[in-house]
């Protein structure tokens, strides 16, 4: 594949052949999804739900938000994806004192030559994991929205373009408050899904101690296959996007998302971009789950880590001790699913 094709900003779309992919088709996706969730699992366990919504953000062009407490593995996670794949990863690690120079780069003087030249930063990468994303102050957060969303990066008036694909990756501690600077809502909406990682069940952390009991320098790491490339991706990236949805579906998604903006529960609702999040992301899991064709258990799925973080709860309901899950799931039991 050549540059060019990698450097655009999403995969091309010949509009003609849309809706055109059999089951040979998305064959393709369904092996990727299993391989990959094949090799995480030699280390991780559990997380199932999570590793699915992670493929699905990835073959979707997204962008994820990993919320969790520490140590339950959400950064081992994306460092194994990384390693799964054969594309280049960089790890930010965000603290109070880290500056956006650091995060997209900065223009340096070389003494030798006289001349200006551009010292590209870690966010020049595929997969960029953002950890502790809140721990950085507002001005260093926002160096991320244009790379998110136009996939490119401004310093002193040159532009510069990102390969394809990029991924970022931001985990944050949902408990932890102190030193840290809340997402504003604006940079909260450039990611695709908000995935909130719980404790393991009693089982799985009986698998975990058994499984690395005799692992004491982490070589089960290195157990992890590359398997996959930037083709590979984009290949699928391709096939799913062109994954029938109907005009029923699509009004489906509609009422829901408008809903959240006329629901007395909440103060805030969703845009525009979670809509085309919504319809995105059944496709691909329409694709994972061996179909050609999106049904309503799809956009269900995917509708609670679309929309969590692009609501905002009224006062009382927050008082009250009501979450994003309970209005959401209130919205989608009061809507007709289309038959």
């Amino acid at each position: 594949m050549d540059e060019n094709t990698l450097n655009n900003e999403t995969p091309e779309t010949n509009q003609t052949d849309q809706y055109k992919i059999g089951y040979a088709d998305v064959a393709v996706i369904m092996d990727f999804a299993i391989r990959v969730k094949a090799e995480l699992q030699k280390v991780i366990i559990g997380m199932d739900d999570t590793i699915d919504m992670l493929i699905v953000g990835l073959l979707t062009n997204g962008h994820v938000l990993l919320e969790g407490v520490p140590g339950i593995a959400k950064t081992l996670l994306v460092k194994l994806l990384a390693n799964v794949l054969d594309i280049e990863y960089k790890r930010i690690q965000f603290t109070p004192d880290l500056m956006p120079s650091d995060v997209v780069g900065t223009t340096i003087y070389n003494m030798q030559t006289s001349n200006f030249y551009f010292r590209k930063g870690p966010v020049f990468s595929n997969i960029i994991l953002a950890d502790e994303i809140n721990r950085a102050p507002a001005k260093t957060q926002a160096a991320l929205f244009e790379v998110m969303e136009e996939r490119q990066v401004t310093v002193d008036g040159e532009t510069h373009k990102m390969q394809y694909p990029l991924f970022v990756i931001a985990t944050q501690n949902p408990i932890e408050q102190e030193g840290t600077f809340r997402l504003p809502e604006a940079q909260l909406d450039r990611f695709l899904f908000r995935l909130k990682v719980g404790y393991p069940k009693l089982e799985e952390e009986n698998l975990i101690l058994s499984r690395f009991k005799s692992d004491f320098f982490n070589n089960l790491e290195s157990t992890v296959n590359k398997i996959f490339g930037a083709e590979d991706l984009l290949r699928c990236c391709n096939v799913a996007e062109k994954a029938f949805i109907s005009d029923e579906l699509l009004n489906y998604i509609s009422l829901i998302v408008h809903n959240t903006r006329s629901n007395s529960n909440l103060f805030l609702g969703a845009s525009p971009r979670a809509s085309i999040g919504i319809m995105r992301a059944s496709k691909v899991l329409a694709a994972i789950r061996g179909r050609d064709f999106v049904t309503p258990d799809d956009i269900q799925k995917v509708a609670f880590p679309v929309l969590n973080h692009r609501i905002i709860l009224t006062p009382e309901r927050e008082i009250e001790g009501i979450d994003a899950y309970d209005i959401i799931n209130d919205i989608i039991q009061k809507i007709e699913v289309p038959r």
